[in-house]
C-alpha cells in the first residue's frame, strides 16, 4: 500500500448489484495520481467510443487523491467525473467540504459506479465495507431532508452524504453532485449521470487514519498553512469568494444582463462586505482549513432562507445575480439555497436563465411561452420559479434543463448568439474579453468553459507574491490582461498545467496557490505524504498527463479543433464603461490557438502519437484511431 493512500478502488455494479475490491500497483497511483487524472484513465480504458452518457454504459467516478484527507489545510477536496450529458465529452468537477477525506478514512481511494439499479439505492461504505441500500424513500427528497434521512437510518450524525437532489433525479443535463449540502461537484452534469444510475447518494464513515511516509514533515507544513494562509487570503477570509464582486465591477469584469455589459449598477448591494454586514450568520471551512471561505447566511423576509444550505459564493452571486440583472442579496441567497436543495450548478443553471431573459426581452419568446412570467432581467421571483421549473422539468423548464446550445436549437436560429456556452457548457462568471488569456483557455478546456484549471490573467498583472511564486517555472514578468503573445500562451499553459495536477492530487487552488505555498511546498508535502522523491517537474508533468488523457478522450467522441472556440458575443466590445472598445482580436486569438496547440504538441488540437509516448500514455495512442 502506498503511503498517502489506502491503496483500494471500489467498483460498484448497480445492474448485478455486485461489489468488488480492486487494488492497483504503487505504479499506477504515482503515474495517475488521483482525481481527474483517475477520471480519464478509466473513462479512456472502460467506455466504448460514442456511450450515450445518460445510459447504463456510461461510468460515475468518484476519486480522491493523495493529499485528499491529509490533516493539512486545502486538502479535502475530491473529484467526480464520466462522460458528460452537457457536452458529450469529457465531464470532470471537484468539490470540497469534508466527504472526499471521510470517503479515504472509510477505505477507498476512488469508487467505480457501472450500470444502473433496478430502483432508486444510495451506496453506504464504513470501514472497508460498502453496501447496496434501499433508496426508494429517499427519491425525490432535496439534499438536506436526504441527508437527514440516511443519518438517522443509520443511527449516526457524523455520515458524510454526497447525493443528488430531485434535478438530478429528473437528469437535468447540468444538475451536480452535492455533499455537505453546501460543496458541489458542480459543473458537466455528473448529478444527472449519478441519477441516470437511479444513485440517490453515496454515504460514507470512516475511522481509518492515513498512513504518511514523513508524519512529523506533514505537521510541519500544517502548521506554516495554518499560521500564514488566512493571512495571506485575508479579504477571502472576511468576504469568501464574494470579495471579488466589487473589484470586478469597477474594472469592467462582472458579467452583467447575460454578459451584455461587464458592470453592474447594483453591484454594492450584492457585494461581499454587503453580505457580511446583513445576512452573514458564520463562516464555514472545508476539511482541515484555516481560511473558513465559506458563508452561511440566513434571511427570514421576504423569503426564509435555511443556513444549513450556506451561502451563495461569487460564481452564484454573478450568475443568478449581476448576468440575470437580480440586484436584491435576499432574492439570491434564496436562490443559492434552491440549487443546493435541488442540485443544481448554479453557474450553468444562471446562465439558461440569462439567455432566455435576454430571448425574452427581444421577444423572442413571450409569456405564453414562459407560462405567464415576466422573464426580464431583474426579475427575482421570476428566477426562483424558473429555478424550480428546471429542477423539476416543468414548462419552460423542461427545455432550459437541456442547457443553452439545446434549449437555442429548440427555440430558433436567432436565439443562438445569446447562448453563451463553448462545447455545449455555459460560462463561468468571468469577462474574457478582460482578461483574454482566461478565453483561450475557455476553448481549451476539455470540460467546456472552466474557469478552475485556467489562468485568471489579472492576477499576473503586476510583480505580485503571486507571481514571485511563477518565477520558480520560468514565469518572469507581469504581462497585460489584453496581452496574448506567445509569453502570455506559455503563462496560460504552465498555470493550467499545475492546475489540472492539484485536480490530481487533489487539493485547494485557494490555499495552494493563493495562500502562497508555492511550488516547492507543495511538491514537498506529497513527498511527505508519500514517500516519493518527487519534484516540481513531476507534478507538473502529471497535470500534463491529466489533461492529455482528458483531450485523447474528447478527440475520440469527436471532438475537433472548431469546437475550441468562444462565442460570437467576446469577439465584440462593450459600448460604454471600463471595458468600452476592449475585446479578442479574432485574428490574434485564432494565432493564439495554434500557438497553444504547438506548445502543447497537438497538431489541429490532437495530442500527437510522439507527445502520449512521452508522457507514458502510449497505451492511447491506437485508441485514438479512426473506427
Amino acid at each position: 500500500m502506498p503511503y498517502g493512500y489506502i491503496g483500494k478502488i471500489l467498483r460498484v455494479n448497480l445492474s448485478s448489484e455486485s461489489l468488488t475490491v480492486e487494488e492497483p500497483p504503487e505504479n499506477f497511483y504515482r503515474q495517475y495520481f488521483g482525481g481527474e487524472s483517475f477520471v480519464g484513465y478509466f473513462l479512456l480504458n472502460e467506455l466504448q467510443r460514442g456511450v450515450e452518457p445518460l445510459s447504463p454504459n456510461n461510468k460515475l467516478i468518484f476519486a480522491a487523491g493523495p493529499l485528499t484527507g491529509v490533516p493539512v489545510g486545502g486538502c479535502g477536496r475530491h473529484s467526480v467525473g464520466g462522460k458528460s450529458p452537457l457536452t458529450g465529452g469529457f465531464g470532470e468537477a471537484e468539490a470540497g467540504g469534508y466527504w472526499g477525506a471521510e470517503l479515504k478514512m472509510a477505505g477507498f481511494d476512488a469508487i467505480i459506479v457501472e450500470g444502473k439499479a433496478e430502483k432508486p439505492v444510495y451506496l453506504f461504505i464504513r470501514d472497508g465495507e460498502a453496501k447496496i441500500k434501499d433508496a426508494r424513500h429517499l427519491w425525490g427528497l432535496k439534499t438536506l431532508e436526504c441527508q437527514n434521512a440516511i443519518r438517522e437510518e443509520l443511527g449516526d450524525p457524523g455520515i458524510k452524504v454526497a447525493q443528488i437532489g430531485p434535478a438530478g433525479e429528473n437528469q437535468v443535463r447540468f444538475a451536480c453532485v452535492v455533499n455537505d449540502l453546501d460543496a458541489f461537484a458542480g459543473r458537466t452534469g455528473m448529478g444527472a449521470v449519478m441519477g441516470s444510475k437511479n444513485l440517490k447518494a453515496v454515504a460514507c464513515r470512516g475511522h481509518q487514519r492515513l498512513s504518511l511516509a514523513d508524519s512529523q514533515a506533514v505537521a510541519d507544513i500544517a502548521r506554516w498553512i495554518r499560521n500564514n494562509a488566512p493571512i495571506n487570503n485575508k479579504r477571502m477570509r472576511d468576504l469568501g469568494t464574494a470579495s471579488v464582486v466589487t473589484p470586478l465591477n469597477q474594472q469592467g469584469g462582472l458579467p452583467t444582463c447575460n454578459f451584455q455589459k461587464g458592470s453592474f449598477d447594483k453591484a454594492d448591494s450584492i457585494s461581499g462586505e454587503t453580505m457580511r454586514d446583513t445576512i452573514l450568520l458564520r463562516r464555514r471551512s472545508c476539511f482541515a482549513c484555516p481560511v473558513q471561505c465559506k458563508r452561511e447566511v440566513k434571511v427570514d423576509k421576504p423569503y426564509t432562507v435555511d443556513p444549513h444550505y450556506g451561502g451563495p459564493e461569487y460564481e452564484t452571486l454573478a450568475a443568478l445575480g449581476s448576468n440575470c440583472g437580480i440586484g436584491d442579496l435576499k432574492v439570491i441567497a434564496k436562490g443559492n439555497e434552491l440549487t443546493a436543495a435541488y442540485g443544481l450548478d448554479s453557474i450553468s443553471c444562471g446562465s439558461v436563465i440569462a439567455f432566455v431573459m435576454e430571448c425574452f426581452e427581444h421577444g423572442l419568446l413571450t409569456p405564453r411561452d414562459t407560462g405567464g412570467l415576466d422573464l426580464r432581467f431583474g426579475n427575482g421571483p421570476a428566477l426562483l420559479q424558473m429555478i424550480e421549473q428546471i429542477a423539476l422539468r416543468q414548462g419552460l423548464g423542461a427545455l432550459l434543463a437541456e442547457g443553452v446550445a439545446r434549449a437555442a436549437k429548440k427555440i430558433g436560429p436567432a436565439t443562438e448568439e445569446f447562448a453563451l456556452h463553448i462545447k455545449g457548457q455555459e460560462l463561468p462568471m468571468h469577462e474574457p474579453r478582460w482578461k483574454q488569456g482566461m478565453g483561450v483557455g475557455f476553448s481549451m478546456s476539455p470540460t467546456g468553459a472552466d474557469h478552475m484549471h485556467n489562468m485568471h490573467d489579472s492576477a499576473y498583472t503586476s510583480l505580485t507574491p503571486l507571481l514571485e511564486q511563477f518565477k520558480a517555472i520560468g514565469i518572469f514578468e507581469p504581462l497585460p490582461t489584453s496581452d496574448l503573445s506567445p509569453s502570455k500562451i506559455r503563462m496560460l499553459i504552465y498555470n493550467s498545467l499545475w492546475r489540472h495536477f492539484l485536480n490530481c492530487a487533489v487539493c485547494c487552488y485557494f490555499i495552494m496557490i493563493s495562500g502562497l505555498v508555492g511550488f516547492e511546498r507543495t511538491a514537498q508535502l506529497v513527498s511527505a505524504a508519500t514517500g516519493w522523491n518527487t519534484s516540481v517537474f513531476e507534478l507538473m508533468k502529471v497535470g500534463e498527463r491529466a489533461v492529455t488523457l482528458a483531450r485523447a478522450f474528447n478527440r475520440r467522441e469527436g471532438f475537433t479543433s472548431d469546437d475550441d472556440n468562444m462565442p460570437r458575443r467576446f469577439f465584440t466590445p462593450h459600448t460604454s464603461g471600463p471595458l468600452q472598445g476592449v475585446a479578442p482580436d479574432r485574428e490574434a486569438f485564432c494565432k493564439a490557438k495554434e500557438l497553444y496547440y504547438t506548445m502543447m504538441d497537438w497538431p489541429q488540437g490532437s495530442p500527437s502519437p510522439g507527445k502520449m509516448a512521452e508522457l507514458g500514455i502510449e497505451w492511447v495512442i491506437p485508441l485514438m484511431q479512426p473506427e
